[in-house]
C-alpha cells in the first residue's frame, strides 16, 4: 500500500469522528432544571474513549484496523490521544504488517475549554525497520522543532517560529476541540475551518455539515446504512490525501457516532472506506460494541 494513501486515511478518520462530538455544541455549561452547572471540562469529556474502525477497499476486503484513544496524562491538566493503524490478513501480511502510530501531548487552557498540542510523535514501522517524527511546540518561546530519525538511525532537526497569531495543534488535538465545539456552534448547511500546524499546503482542515435538504438526495442516491442521521463532508489538499479530489465523505448516527466515512477516488484504490466497528468509554464502564451500524 502506497505510504501517503495509507497515512492520510488514518489523518482523516480522527477529523471525521470528531464531527459527532461536536453536534453536543459549544456552551460551556448545562442546563439541570432550573439550575446552570459547569460543563465538564473538555479533557473529562474524553477521558477513557476508545474508538476502532475497519478499513476496506473495494476488492481487498478488509485491509486494516485503526484505534483511537485518550487518556489523562500523569500530570494534571494533561492529556495523550493516540491514533495507531495496522495492515491485517493477506494485506498485511504483503506489507509485512505495517503500523502507522500518532501520540500527541496536549494541555487543557482556558478553564478546561480547549485543548493545545505540546509534543507529537508520529512513527512508521514496517516489519523490523522503522522511521519516527517529533514535533514538540513552545508556545511560550513560540518556537516549533521538528526532529527526525530515519531507519538507518540518522536524525535531523529544523525550528520554525509559531505566528503569534495562532496556535500550532496537531489532528488530534484539532478533532477533540471539534467535538467538544471550539470552532463554533454546529449547524446544518455550515462550513468550519479547523487549524493545525502547516502540512505541505495545508493549515486548516474544511468541515461541512450539508443542509437537510442536500443530506435528503444524497440519502436517496447513496444509499447509507441503517441509523444514518447527518452527512458530512470534510476537505482536503488533494495531494495530501493523494486522491483526485482531497475529500473524505461520511454518516453520523442519529447517537451522534460516526457510522462510514469514504475517501473517494484514491489513485490506485478508488474509493477507501473505514467504518466504526466499537466505542468504549473505560472511566464510566460502558462499551458499545457495533458489529452493525445503529438503528434509527
Amino acid at each position: 500500500m502506497n505510504r501517503r494513501c495509507f497515512l492520510r486515511l488514518l489523518a482523516g478518520l480522527p477529523v471525521f469522528s470528531a464531527l459527532a462530538g461536536s453536534l453536543w455544541g459549544a456552551a460551556p455549561f448545562a442546563s439541570q432544571g432550573s439550575e446552570v452547572v459547569p460543563r465538564e471540562s473538555i479533557g473529562q469529556a474524553f477521558s477513557g474513549e476508545a474508538l476502532q474502525y475497519e478499513i476496506t477497499f473495494p476488492l481487498f476486503g478488509r485491509v486494516a484496523v485503526v484505534t483511537m484513544t485518550f487518556t489523562p496524562a500523569e500530570e494534571k491538566g494533561k492529556y495523550v490521544g493516540t491514533l495507531q493503524g495496522e495492515t491485517v490478513g493477506f494485506f498485511g501480511l504483503s506489507t509485512r504488517y505495517r503500523k502507522d502510530s500518532y501520540r500527541s501531548v496536549m494541555e487543557e487552557l482556558d478553564q478546561g475549554t480547549r485543548l493545545r498540542s505540546l509534543l507529537f510523535e508520529e512513527r512508521v514501522q514496517i516489519g523490523s525497520k522503522s522511521r519516527q517524527r517529533t514535533h514538540t511546540f513552545d508556545h511560550g518561546s513560540r518556537k516549533w522543532v521538528q526532529r527526525r530519525v530515519g531507519k538507518s538511525g540518522a536524525t535531523s532537526e529544523t525550528t520554525h517560529d509559531i505566528p503569534l497569531e495562532r496556535d500550532y495543534n496537531d489532528f488530534l488535538a484539532a478533532a477533540y476541540n471539534f467535538r467538544y465545539g471550539v470552532y463554533g456552534t454546529p449547524e446544518k448547511g455550515r462550513t468550519y475551518n479547523v487549524p493545525v500546524f502547516p502540512r505541505k499546503r495545508a493549515q486548516t482542515y474544511d468541515v461541512r455539515i450539508v443542509s437537510l435538504e442536500e443530506e435528503d438526495r444524497l440519502r436517496r442516491r447513496e444509499s447509507p446504512q441503517a441509523g444514518s442521521a447527518y452527512r458530512v463532508e470534510l476537505a482536503m489538499d488533494p495531494e495530501v490525501l493523494h486522491s483526485k479530489g482531497g475529500r473524505i465523505d461520511g454518516w453520523l448516527s442519529r447517537e451522534l457516532y460516526p457510522v462510514e466515512g469514504v475517501i473517494k477516488d484514491v489513485l490506485f484504490f478508488g474509493d477507501v472506506r473505514g467504518t466504526l466497528l466499537r466505542r468504549e468509554m473505560k472511566g464510566a464502564g460502558e462499551e458499545i460494541h457495533l458489529s452493525s451500524p445503529p438503528h434509527a
